[in-house]
């Protein structure tokens, strides 16, 4: 099996693998790795937490090491995008755990916190810069960074970075790089718009793929229950209390959802806490450092923590709802049994998720087992169509017959139905003169657009 020495990464490099007890490649990386260190550029395709950001991080640091001077000032040499600031955190920790004792400086640039801080620190120039695409375009116009000597751009979760509408930021970009560079595209997934990127952005590149994509972590043992929406948070609360010294990502679908569902789990007493758009960078950042120090056991996320969230220690993940877009269930579930570890992932079914979980079993490629309850019967039929309501028949004509399904009449000696008042006409506002009525007793003259025209005349050439 190959060993990280065997890929010809610096010694510093190799001993900090060896400091973090990593001593052999993921398949990714030892894929990868080779190509990337040739210059290749390069399309990597592979589920998430398989070691992407080792794989093209170490040979990115090996070259950089070996320049042996710093950038200059707001230039950056190399340039890493991704599409969260969550998984922009994540890469850039990890870089920074092999670059320690050297010269090497990672910077990171997310929207959400201070842009004057962010171009202090690129103002001295960065080794490698990891960015959100909006906040770096904000400060490429206002003059803060310069890409003229960046060598190396990389795309994370390129699938991700689509779905998020970021291609028109990419084609931005790249207007600021240099054609003569060398790039790297991870993705999990490879739609279509994929394809495309990679035929723009990238030049003869060679194509690794270790995993079908869409296809979860084999470790993790997952299930399914079928059950009525509002009997999730108790069969939650009862799989949380099976395992309360085990740390749990709970996924729901919408901001308030995840909002409300925590609170609730709090006042069950559990360690809870909620992460997903509305919350500041800040705050995001602190609960993920709670969750981290095991300060919160279980986190309730929306879709903004599927990706980027790499923290060992989560065992469980639950799918309270089910994703409206089937490649998020297998990001959401590639939370857990991650570093080698086991996990196990449990979806909720409600009867109107029944289309969301055959879109996602087709992705799977597999049915996922059942755990609970029964898949629910006729969702995904048509609707039947509702029956034509029949209005109140209309009055017969005076001396002809009467119309079909009309009631018939009174019989002699009933007291007529009373009449309906007439609607009153509306006051006069503002003071204003009451209209007058026409002689006759008909309507105003003039009140119905066009009512000078005789009955058959064409209408006047514009």
């Amino acid at each position: 099996m190959t060993a990280f020495a065997d890929l010809g990464l610096s010694p510093r490099l190799l001993k900090a693998l060896e400091t973090a007890g990593l001593d052999r490649p993921t398949p990714i990386q030892a894929q990868s790795i080779p190509h990337v260190m040739a210059g290749r550029d390069l399309m990597g395709l592979a589920q998430t937490g398989t070691g992407k950001t080792l794989a093209f991080g170490l040979p990115l640091l090996h070259r950089i090491l070996d320049l042996g001077h710093p950038p200059g000032p707001r230039h950056v040499r190399a340039l890493i995008l991704a599409p969260t600031r969550e998984l922009v955190l994540q890469i850039s920790d990890t870089l920074t755990t092999f670059t320690k004792g050297t010269a090497v400086k990672v910077t990171t640039v997310v929207g959400g916190a201070s842009i004057n801080k962010q171009a202090e620190r690129l103002a001295r120039g960065t080794d490698v810069l990891v960015a959100t695409p909006g906040r770096l375009i904000d400060l490429i116009e206002r003059g803060d960074v310069n890409l003229e000597k960046c060598a190396y751009l990389v795309l994370d979760e390129a699938d991700h970075m689509l779905d998020m509408g970021f291609i028109h930021s990419l084609r931005k970009i790249a207007k600021f790089i240099p054609l003569k560079r060398q790039t790297l595209m991870f993705s999990a997934t490879m739609p279509n718009d994929i394809e495309e990127v990679s035929e723009t952005y990238l030049r003869d590149p060679v194509r690794v793929q270790v995993a079908p994509p869409g296809k979860p972590v084999e470790r993790i043992n997952q299930g399914i229950h079928f059950i009525p929406n509002g009997d999730k948070a108790k069969l939650l609360e009862s799989y949380l209390q099976k395992h309360p010294d085990e740390q749990a990502l709970v996924f729901g679908r919408t901001k308030h959802g995840a909002d409300k569902l925590a609170k609730l789990l709090a006042s069950w007493g559990f360690k809870v806490g909620a992460i997903h758009g509305n919350r500041s960078q800040n705050q995001r950042e602190a609960m993920l450092s709670a969750f981290r120090a095991g300060e919160v056991m279980v986190l309730v996320a929306t879709d903004v923590a599927a990706r980027g969230l790499d923290i060992p220690t989560v065992r469980h993940v639950y799918n309270y709802d089910l994703p409206n877009v089937p490649e998020n269930y297998v990001h959401r579930i590639g939370r857990t049994a991650r570093a080698g570890a086991e996990g196990t992932a449990v979806a909720f079914c409600a009867p109107a998720e029944m289309a969301d979980l055959a879109a996602i079993e087709k992705v799977l490629k597999k049915p996922i087992p059942v755990i609970g309850g029964a898949p629910w019967a006729n969702v995904g039929a048509p609707p039947p169509k509702p029956a034509q309501r029949k209005g109140p028949p209309r009055p017969a004509r005076p001396g002809g017959p009467a119309p079909q399904g009309a009631k018939p009449a009174a019989p002699q000696g009933a007291k007529p139905a009373a009449k309906p008042r007439p609607a009153a006409a509306p006051k006069p506002q503002g003071g204003q003169a009451a209209p007058q009525r026409a002689p006759g007793g008909g309507k105003p003259g003039g009140s119905k657009p066009g009512g000078g025209r005789p009955r058959g005349a064409s209408r006047s050439p514009r």
